[in-house]
Order: structure tokens, then sequence, then C-alpha cells
């Protein structure tokens, strides 16, 4: 270890986040997050529905 003081850079440019803003990120994951959902339910009922429709029905 050296015993020499070094200088250090100290950045003091720093950036106060509001705690409004520091919450939306979350929000706005959340809603993609339902919105992938919504849209993965939908192409797997369209998967389903397409399924059924090659199913040959002899009534």
């Amino acid at each position: 270890m050296s015993t020499d003081k070094e200088q250090l850079d100290v950045d003091e440019d720093f950036v106060v986040v509001d705690t409004d803003e520091a919450e939306a990120p979350v929000e706005v994951a959340k809603t993609n997050l339902s919105k992938r959902r919504t849209i993965d339910n939908l192409l797997e009922e369209r998967r389903l529905q397409k399924r059924l429709a090659d199913l040959d029905f002899d009534i």
C-alpha cells in the first residue's frame, strides 16, 4: 500500500431525482407486461380456434 495521499476526482454533478419520476418506469413496465399478456392471450385464443376449425366434425 502506498503512503502517499492521492487526489481523487470527485464528480459533484449529481442529479436529484424526484420520487414521482423514479416510479414511472415501474408503472410503464407493468403496463407493458399487461399489454403483452393480453396479446399472448389473444394469440393463444386464435391458435385454439384455428385448431378447432381444422378438425372435421360430422354432425
